[in-house]
């Protein structure tokens, strides 16, 4: 190995654009935009034959064909630029990206009821996807700097603050689904040993929310209730604990058998009396931090479980909570009204069988039955042309890809380089699981593109910027 880096130190192969790039990240990439190309193709296909050759470039997919080309040259001017102008340049580059996001709420074009686009020459730009590669850049920066310890409150609040920003001023766009992306960043931040009690108590808190959609406040306290004096039954003597267990037993028992809002008070009452006592006992066998514990997730709760049920009744519009229900509640919704994309988005995917209709013969495709299909669901169109075949051989490419970015960064000297390329991997993998899941009703559908895939210039311009500099600075890892 030393041999290899001596040999390699000086040699212009290393300057050159293709030099000692790591072909199989840089392969998986450009066969998952190739892939993407022919899909909106086929999605389009009936507007070219209308057009013709001649008319070609006004088609989405020739459209799509030009970003295309336009992030061809990007990416090989990223190759050719020195590696260390983005760690040098990190900071004003994520500036610059904040700026583009105030700036579209003031110049920005409103489509479909978000100000999330400048608008030019028949062309869009999002610049929250473009965003998405400053606050990779500024949040490596910060974590490779020398001084940071996310052990330290100053350095937490500084970590989550650099998401904070440009989640807040999408959501004034308002854009959540491209919100939401940004809490991808956490994967680095545990990567490099932020308190995994923060992960705990937010996906609690995250569950408790989204029960609170569902549930009666009550229901949910009830089952808080339970689920702490369990976790206190554990930590029992041995003698206490089968009565506590008992008890919880006969406490669940009751739950399940009796109805109405009467009973279930007379029961959380029991459950809250028997969660104090065993709170007490706890903390009489000094084991008090335990005890304190499960008291702040009960407050938890209960605080989000009123909290989540009134913002659903009372302040969220009414087709918001239709998106709330077509994910948790599909049974409320009209097949014919919200719950119409995500019945024909099944339909499609379902149509495809093992092997799939073939390229261009995907009838729900022509006959445009899926709404949005060249992009937020531009994974029915896989599933339907392509069957099973077809849709686990996308889901494939996108697992080797994410493994390799993680074998990548893993082999990184730099620590700016290691930092970047978890960044890299968290971005791709909520749009994979978000976008997929919600094609086929496991997540909400909030209307994020399919990396490399769905048509859309800026989500494949943004892509394509992380992952050039991603190769950039892995071409170069040997220097540090």
């Amino acid at each position: 190995m030393n041999a290899y880096r001596r040999q390699h130190q000086g040699n212009p192969e290393s300057v050159m654009m293709f030099g000692r790039i790591d072909w199989l990240t840089f392969c998986l990439f450009l066969g998952l935009a190739v892939i993407g190309w022919m899909m909106i193709f086929s999605v389009s296909y009936e507007e070219y034959r209308q057009v013709g050759m001649g008319g070609f470039l006004n088609t989405s997919a020739g459209k799509q064909a030009i970003w295309l080309g336009i992030c061809g040259l990007v990416f090989a001017f990223i190759m050719l630029f020195d590696h260390k102008f983005w760690q040098t340049f990190a900071y004003p580059i994520y500036g610059l990206s904040m700026l583009m996001l105030v700036l579209v709420l003031i110049f920005g074009t409103n489509i479909k009821g978000a100000t999330s686009w400048f608008s030019f020459g028949g062309f869009s730009l999002q610049p929250s996807e473009l965003a998405k590669v400053g606050t990779c850049l500024g949040v490596s920066a910060f974590l490779s700097t020398y001084s940071t310890d996310l052990r330290h409150p100053k350095a937490q609040l500084t970590a989550l603050g650099l998401i904070a920003l440009p989640v807040l001023l999408i959501m004034l766009q308002p854009d959540a689904g491209s919100a939401l992306v940004f809490t991808s960043f956490l994967v680095v931040y545990f990567r490099e040993g932020l308190n995994p009690i923060y992960y705990i108590v937010g996906i609690v808190g995250a569950t408790l929310l989204i029960l609170g959609f569902i549930y009666p406040p009550v229901q949910i306290i009830f089952g808080t209730v339970l689920a702490g004096a369990a976790v206190l039954a554990y930590y029992f003597s041995n003698n206490l604990r089968n009565y506590a267990w008992a008890a919880i037993a006969l406490l669940a028992i009751a739950a399940y058998n009796l109805s109405g809002l009467g009973y279930h008070l007379y029961l959380l009452g029991g459950a809250i009396l028997f969660f104090l006592a065993s709170g007490f006992i706890a903390y009489q066998q000094r084991n008090g931090r335990m005890a304190m514990l499960m008291a702040f997730f009960l407050i938890l709760g209960s605080g989000l479980a009123f909290a989540s049920n009134y913002a659903f009744n009372y302040v969220l519009k009414p087709h918001q909570q239709d998106r709330i229900n077509v994910w948790l509640q599909p049974e409320k919704c009209d097949e014919r009204g919200s719950l119409y994309n995500l019945t024909q988005s099944k339909a499609a995917i379902g149509s495809g069988g093992l092997e799939g209709k073939g390229f261009l013969n995907g009838t729900m495709t022509k006959l445009n039955y899926v709404p949005e299909q060249s992009t937020d669901f531009i994974f029915c169109t896989i599933g339907e042309e392509q069957g099973f075949v077809g849709t686990a051989g996308i889901i494939l490419l996108y697992l080797l890809l994410l493994l390799r970015i993680t074998v990548v960064a893993e082999r990184q000297k730099s620590a700016f380089a290691r930092h970047y390329a978890y960044c890299v991997a968290g971005i791709l993998f909520i749009h994979i699981f978000i976008n997929i899941g919600m094609t086929m009703g496991m997540t909400p559908i909030i209307g994020i593109p399919l990396p490399l895939i769905s048509k859309g210039g800026s989500s494949l311009l943004g892509f394509t910027i992380m992952i050039s500099i991603l190769l950039k600075l892995d071409k170069h890892r040997f220097r540090h």
